[in-house]
């Protein structure tokens, strides 16, 4: 066989997925950031918060509008279960805005 053309057949195996999800709502990344100690929310260097999770080895980025970035995670389960977990830190941190009356 001559050099280079040989079939190609390389072995492979899923490092880190990266999946996007939306709340929709805004959250109050202040106060998230207060409940938990595995948040950082420095907006000054970055506009969202930081989330690490341990189990499954994932972090998250969490934005005001309510968008959430995951990554590190290596199955659509472990997916699942951080957004799971970080669902149930950010219950409570909404913003809720008036709603204005229609004026007559």
């Amino acid at each position: 066989m001559a050099k280079g053309k040989g079939i190609l057949r390389p072995d492979f195996r899923v490092e880190n997925i990266v999946a996007s999800a939306d709340l929709g709502i805004d959250l109050d990344l202040y106060g998230i950031a207060r409940a938990s100690t595995d948040i950082d929310y420095e907006p000054e260097q970055f506009p969202g918060a930081i989330c690490k999770i341990k189990e499954p080895k994932a972090a998250l980025l969490l934005f005001k509008n309510g968008k959430i970035i995951c990554t590190g995670a290596k199955t659509e389960a472990d997916i699942r279960r951080a957004i799971d977990q970080i669902i149930k830190i950010v219950k409570g941190h909404t913003i809720t805005y008036k709603e204005e009356k229609p004026k007559k």
